[in-house]
């Protein structure tokens, strides 16, 4: 039985995607720099076969690809240079036998030029492979990790997104949903837009929080110069500023609002919802 590569597999959506591939009894080789495999074991276990694997270094690519002809790649946050650093690894997995890539992009990706997802979609169409093309609304996990330590320590959100909803989706369903593209037929050369059930405003969600949390946390509402200021002065890499201002941009401008049924007819259940997704992780904000 061929395996499933799984790129990403330190984050929320990868490392998910790999615990229920194995779930399903599906083979899994977890790509992952050297030297965090170590890391990555103490969290997901010996089960899986790891892989040393690195966008920036091609020589990787061979050993990883063997045996695979599947792969859920995600792109690297850091990562903005997808010609140099993306597209070559795209054709080592298609030279190496690769027959089905996952992507995890973005809502709106096809209108949003600006973004690296773009133009990685461009790529994968290009060369002519069987793909699923997952694009979701923006991860409420953000929420609990990039975004945590604003929430636990100023009690505040601070995102330029103005008065703009947003549709959040929680990565648990989309982990799901990616398992499933991986596992079963039906979702080969398709492209799924992923939204929660309901759109909210920052100030919306600000409220959720006070009320789940018992205290006051308010939304910032900052300029994208604001933002920006404040995450230079965090050590935030200028090239993913970039890439959340074009994020925060779609959002301001109302097209990040759109609310899809493609997750609640892919799960056969209703998305998680904002206050439940509180709820579920409210200890990582006291």
């Amino acid at each position: 039985m061929k395996k499933i590569l799984v790129t990403g597999i330190t984050g929320t959506v990868g490392m998910d995607i790999a615990k229920l591939l194995d779930k399903g009894k599906h083979p899994v080789k977890a790509a992952i720099r050297r030297q965090s495999i170590e890391k990555a074991k103490s969290v997901l276990g010996d089960g899986l076969e790891y892989v040393a694997f690195d966008f920036e270094k091609p020589e990787t690519c061979a050993a990883a690809f063997k045996d695979v002809d599947r792969l859920f790649l995600m792109r690297p946050p850091a990562i903005s240079n997808t010609k140099k650093y993306i597209n070559p690894v795209i054709d080592a997995a298609i030279e190496n036998g690769v027959e089905h890539i996952v992507f995890l992009s973005l809502l709106g990706v096809e209108n949003n030029p600006i973004v690296p997802h773009y133009k990685i979609e461009k790529h994968i169409l290009k060369k002519k492979i069987s793909y699923t093309f997952l694009r979701p609304s923006f991860f409420m996990q953000n929420l609990s990790e990039f975004y945590r330590e604003d929430i636990k320590l100023r009690n505040e959100i601070f995102v330029p997104a103005g008065k703009g909803k947003t549709s959040f989706i929680d990565c648990r369903d989309i982990a799901e949903i990616g398992a499933k593209a991986l596992m079963e037929e039906g979702h080969r050369n398709k492209a799924y837009p992923l939204t929660g059930s309901e759109a909210l405003d920052y100030f919306e969600v600000a409220e959720i929080f006070s009320e789940e949390l018992g205290r006051k946390i308010t939304y910032a509402d900052p300029t994208p110069g604001e933002y920006s200021k404040r995450m230079k002065e965090a050590g935030v890499a200028k090239e993913f500023i970039t890439v959340m201002q074009g994020i925060y941009f779609t959002a301001r401008i109302g097209f990040a609002k759109k609310v899809t049924a493609d997750t609640e007819l892919l799960l056969g259940r209703p998305p998680i919802t904002v206050r439940q997704f509180i709820k579920d992780y409210a200890h990582l904000w006291k």
